[in-house]
């Protein structure tokens, strides 16, 4: 549905750098990346926003590389809705009609099937200004797929919304996508948002896409330091490998297996390693002891940092594991984890 082809964009300072991406039709595609990353560059290059100065953009089976935004089949929402203020939820909703010619009956029954969906009906005599940011954004969804466009452009829609009109939203979005052949491109940099809704994700860094895969494989298994950093491997280490261990400073890790050439970094996620009093007798082929540095409460939990051969470690834990454990700064502390849970890169 959308090839990008070696896309570059230049904008003052910034720039898009050899952008290459393909998303397939009704796919939910999801761009994420630190601030300044490029996501949004790149979603108005491909609504036709911003200029291309290289590459090919193709939106279904055409090239739509030097077309204008309205030739291209693309809706988009940004996150401050950007609804008319002087027009009623109905006219707003139906603007787009006065550039798309579509039948009168196929209209209204889309008009009508939008307004159900997104729990419209009772606002649509209402100007922008008496509604709610979770409702706002609402009509802006419907005013978008109006036009049925084949491609929907979402720039962070809920970051501007409190939890729980965000969860709401995030619903409708799902249902929405899953009741059109429309294709969804949204930009976020809200994990939770990624793992609910994507199909796919892309990681953006400086102007670069620095991988394409499922969430799972982007969480799981990310391909380099600034993905497993993004992710929030907090624990991100340079090593030097021999047969199946992987050596930091005086302690050795047991990796299983031989890393394929080239690896030179290990990655363990906070939540896969495990606190204990004592050595934990376990199938767990790596176990070492260490003395906690900090405590922080994350709210819903807390992290644990670990030193052990002058390297610390980080660790997750729920408050009632902490309170039964009795953990405080300065305390010895076994911490274990699996083969199984190390990422090689």
């Amino acid at each position: 549905m959308i090839e990008v082809k070696e896309l570059f964009v230049e904008l003052g300072d910034f720039r898009l750098n050899n952008i290459n991406v393909v998303i397939k039709k009704n796919e939910f595609f999801v761009l994420m990346g630190p601030t300044g990353a490029g996501k949004t560059v790149l979603l108005e290059a491909i609504a036709g926003l911003i200029p291309v100065r290289k590459g090919c953009i193709s939106i279904g089976e055409k090239n739509a590389t030097t077309l204008p935004p309205e030739k291209r089949g693309v809706g988009i929402v940004y996150q401050d809705y950007s609804l008319f203020p002087h027009m009623t939820v109905k006219e707003n909703i139906n603007f787009g009609l006065h550039y798309n010619k579509i039948k009168k009956g196929i209209a209204k029954d889309r008009f009508k099937r939008l307004v159900q969906n997104l729990n419209l009906e009772h606002l649509l005599d209402r100007l922008p200004t008496n509604l709610s940011g979770g409702e706002n954004q609402r009509v802006s969804l419907a005013r978008a797929l109006m036009i049925e466009p084949l491609v929907l452009l979402l720039d962070e829609p809920l970051s501007a919304l409190d939890h729980r009109f965000r969860e709401e939203i995030r619903e409708d979005l799902k249902k929405l996508h899953q009741d059109s052949d429309t294709t969804f491109l949204m930009v976020t940099h809200d994990f939770a948002e990624a793992i609910s809704l994507a199909d796919r994700v892309a990681v953006m860094n400086e102007g670069r896409i620095e991988q394409t895969g499922t969430t799972e494989e982007i969480f799981r298994k990310p391909c380099s330091t600034f993905v497993a950093d993004f992710v929030g491997m907090k624990n991100l280490f340079a090593v030097k490998f021999s047969g199946t261990e992987a050596r930091i400073n005086n302690l050795t890790i047991e990796v299983g297996y031989s890393p394929p050439e080239g690896c030179s970094y290990v990655a363990i996620r906070p939540e896969d390693i495990v606190l204990s009093l004592k050595k934990l007798d376990s199938s767990m082929r790596n176990s070492f002891s260490g003395t906690i540095k900090v405590l922080i409460d994350r709210g819903f939990y807390y992290e644990v940092c670990i030193e052990s051969a002058e390297i610390i470690f980080k660790a997750t834990i729920t408050k009632r594991s902490l309170f039964e454990l009795a953990l405080s700064e300065g305390m010895k502390i076994f911490f274990s984890f699996k083969s199984t849970a190390l990422h090689l890169f």
